[in-house]
């Protein structure tokens, strides 16, 4: 093998050759082309390590018309993006899966609008293959910036108008989920529950009222005050409850983090939990629920494999087959029952 540092760099030819191919055929297997035979396709592999080619990226993107990386966009502020773990789990998903069809994360966050602009203009310049964006508010304009850039795109997070979105998503069912812990707390004789909502412009939190409401049909309107999705968030919104309905006895809160400021809320108040008020959450973060005194009740969902699951997609949309587009995909939920309710 030629010194890495000082010896020249092994060529494509120099691999068809140590294989005993043409250059087309080694050019097919090292760029992932199809229609080459197996022996073939292990001699070309075994040059290629005896050598220690490595593909130049330029010549390989001309022939694959593939950059080999995908842009993972998250519409949020910095802070949530590093304080919230939901983040990172779906990261790590979606990261794992990259890795597995040999493609590299660019990760892009959006402060805000005045962002939009450099997005766009990354994504129009042809450094990506495809694009991953979640966490997208309602009143966002960037859904509208991606399809306009024409590059193949999965959301993660069912759109607020879906028929107006031609990409395909990710998410979990919210509605049911919601449908289940406010189900689990009314089997247990809870009458008076109280909901902590995520940030009205998210379609997961307006999927969770819902879900919330479809159980609860009669339900009183100050029973259901507004969070962020923060664990102070949930505190404050946990003491403003308590101000309104002192006789509450059950909450359920609109993801793991809520539910954390909840609890401490109602530890600082000497409400004990599930005794006088049961508790449960929604997204199962092994993170935030080893926080929690009692231990959470809450449902889970596949935080990890719904990332896996979004470059699954993006991979079929890349795919040049012409078969037809991936539809979108609502995975299940469960509830997880533990100590606090």
């Amino acid at each position: 093998m030629p010194d890495p540092i000082t010896g020249p760099r092994p060529t494509l030819e120099a691999v068809a050759a140590r294989a005993g191919v043409s250059r087309a055929t080694a050019s097919r297997v090292v760029n992932g082309g199809a229609g080459v035979r197996a022996p073939l396709v292990d001699k070309v592999r075994r040059a290629v390590e005896e050598l220690g080619y490595v593909p130049n990226h330029a010549a390989r993107t001309l022939v694959t018309r593939r950059n080999g990386a995908v842009a993972v966009i998250i519409a949020e502020p910095e802070f949530r993006i590093f304080s919230d773990p939901f983040f990172a789990q779906q990261v790590r998903g979606i990261s794992r899966e990259l890795t597995a069809n040999d493609s590299q994360l660019v990760l892009l966050w959006v402060e805000g609008r005045g962002d939009h602009d450099r997005i766009a203009r990354y994504l129009g310049g042809g450094h990506v293959d495809g694009a991953l964006a979640f966490s997208v508010h309602n009143d966002d304009e960037l859904p509208a910036l991606i399809e306009k850039s024409r590059i193949p795109t999965v959301f993660g997070g069912r759109p607020v108008e879906e028929r107006s979105l031609a990409a395909p998503y990710v998410d979990c069912d919210n509605r049911g989920g919601a449908r289940q812990a406010v189900q689990h707390l009314v089997s247990q004789g809870r009458r008076r529950i109280a909901h902590i909502a995520g940030p009205p412009d998210l379609t997961a939190a307006i999927d969770r009222v819902d879900g919330y409401r479809d159980v609860l049909i009669d339900a009183d309107p100050s029973m259901v005050c507004q969070g962020d999705f923060t664990e102070k968030g949930g505190a404050l919104a946990m003491a403003e409850l308590l101000e309104r309905h002192p006789d509450l006895d059950a909450v359920f809160a609109a993801n793991d983090l809520t539910a954390l400021g909840a609890l401490r809320t109602l530890r600082e108040r000497g409400v004990r939990v599930p005794e006088d008020v049961a508790v449960v959450g929604f997204d199962d973060m092994a993170s935030v629920v080893e926080q929690a005194d009692p231990a959470l009740t809450t449902v889970h969902q596949d935080i990890e494999g719904m990332g896996r699951l979004m470059v699954k997609l993006l991979m079929r949309l890349l795919d040049e087959t012409g078969g037809p587009a991936p539809a979108s995909v609502i995975t299940p939920t469960s509830l997880i029952h533990r100590a606090s309710a």
